[in-house]
């Protein structure tokens, strides 16, 4: 019997007709010729079915090992997870410029999904990427260095081939100091430019029916890393920021009408931190709590409109929504399809805890997104299809001319491309 695969969030679920764990990219050559149809799996931490397939998947844990450090460029292989390619950079002076706020997962699956982490002028994850190496839909490798096939595998949705290994532009190790705060929306939202240009990265959280929003607000300094001693960290990120919220968000789940008064009670908790740590311990948070999530990347200039819009439709809908609602910008790429591509970028990140309906939410969100053109984070939930998201992407075509020429045959599509790419085949 095939054996189960399911993501972080254990709502995506396939039975793959087998599982393949190459250890080296001669194996992994070997395992796309010998397959019919397969697609490549990460660490499970998109919300959608992207990595779904009832053919042969692929797990790439087994390829994670540092290939070249040349100067500041750095060869991993591609089933490294950001949590040890921090370690393993800032092991050698360096540091990635910009990463996520989570780090279990792998590179490759981060830069194909569009993992963009935050900072008005620091742009995402893949633009950090000079070089991939692929195994084509016709088994060859492949070492795209630039042109329009580089823009295409930066954010490729495992659509264009099995990647190898990916070389980064790094920098050098840095540190970052943030503030945690809590402070009311309407004190952040007039300000937000300003605010966003005040720090190196920002983010907020807020919660619907409370008016108040937790901000983290990031500097980078040469001053020396401080770790928090682990009990302050342990009772933080455990204790407060995951079993706190979980407790609340089971509250609400066994009484939903009274999810805004725990709202108001929660927020009440929230409280100013500081840290003083190596980039890469600051840009990852412990995620602990089960959720599902939708995100929308908007032209920055419409954050706070669109924010509030958001927010309103809860309140106005009684919407049962205990879960924050995370607001972060970043500069504009240039790779094909970057939910950032050619715009400055807010994204507005909605979710929902597990359990909980999340389906009327979602879509009463994604319309309010649709009025900016906005473009859906490929990793997280959306009711978009190919024939909508084309629009949104000025060099769409481009993208479908090197997918159609690397995977002519479309062994790595599944139902999740063909939904939002279409068919490699008209």
């Amino acid at each position: 019997m095939p054996r189960v695969w399911t993501n972080w969030a254990r709502q995506q679920r396939c039975a793959p007709e087998r599982i393949e764990r190459p250890r080296s990219e001669e194996q992994l050559v070997r395992v796309v010729a010998g397959a019919r149809r397969l697609k490549v799996a990460g660490s499970g931490h998109s919300f959608t079915d992207i990595a779904c397939t009832d053919a042969v998947m692929v797990d790439l844990s087994g390829m994670n090992r540092v290939l070249d450090v040349a100067g500041e460029e750095v060869t991993v292989e591609a089933g490294i997870t950001l949590h040890d390619l921090g370690e393993q950079l800032a092991a050698r002076g360096l540091a990635m410029e910009n990463q996520g706020d989570v780090d279990p997962q792998t590179l490759a699956g981060a830069i194909s999904t569009g993992t963009h982490g935050t900072g008005g002028l620091f742009r995402n994850l893949s633009s950090q990427v000079v070089g991939v190496r692929l195994v084509t839909g016709g088994g060859e490798v492949l070492d795209v260095r630039e042109g329009d096939e580089l823009r295409a595998a930066r954010v490729g949705l495992g659509a264009l081939g099995a990647i190898s290994a990916v070389t980064l532009r790094c920098v050098p190790a840095f540190t970052i100091h943030r503030i945690d705060e809590p402070r009311p929306l309407d004190e952040v939202l007039p300000r937000l430019d300003e605010i966003v240009h005040s720090h190196d990265h920002w983010e907020a959280f807020t919660l619907p029916y409370t008016r108040m929003a937790l901000t983290l607000g990031s500097t980078r300094t040469d001053r020396e890393p401080r770790p928090r001693p682990r009990a302050r960290a342990f009772l933080r990120d455990v204790v407060l920021e995951n079993a706190a919220l979980d407790a609340a968000c089971r509250l609400g789940r066994r009484f939903p009408a009274a999810i805004p008064r725990v709202n108001r009670r929660f927020a009440a908790l929230m409280s100013r931190a500081e840290h003083l740590d190596a980039s890469h311990r600051v840009y990852a948070n412990t995620r602990l709590v089960r959720f599902t999530e939708m995100e929308y990347g908007i032209p920055r200039e419409h954050a706070a409109e669109a924010l509030e819009r958001v927010l309103a439709l809860i309140e106005r809908r009684r919407l049962r929504v205990g879960f924050p609602i995370e607001l972060r910008v970043v500069a504009a790429d240039d790779a094909l399809l970057s939910t950032a591509h050619g715009r400055p970028t807010a994204y507005i990140a909605v979710h929902q805890y597990h359990g909980m309906e999340f389906e009327a939410y979602f879509r009463a969100v994604e319309a309010i997104m649709d009025d900016y053109g906005g473009r859906p984070h490929w990793g997280k939930r959306h009711y978009q299809s190919a024939a909508t998201l084309a629009p949104r992407y000025p060099e769409w075509g481009r993208f479908q001319e090197v997918r159609r020429r690397l995977d002519p045959d479309g062994r790595f599509e599944n139902d999740y491309t063909r939904r939002v790419l279409g068919p490699v085949a008209p």
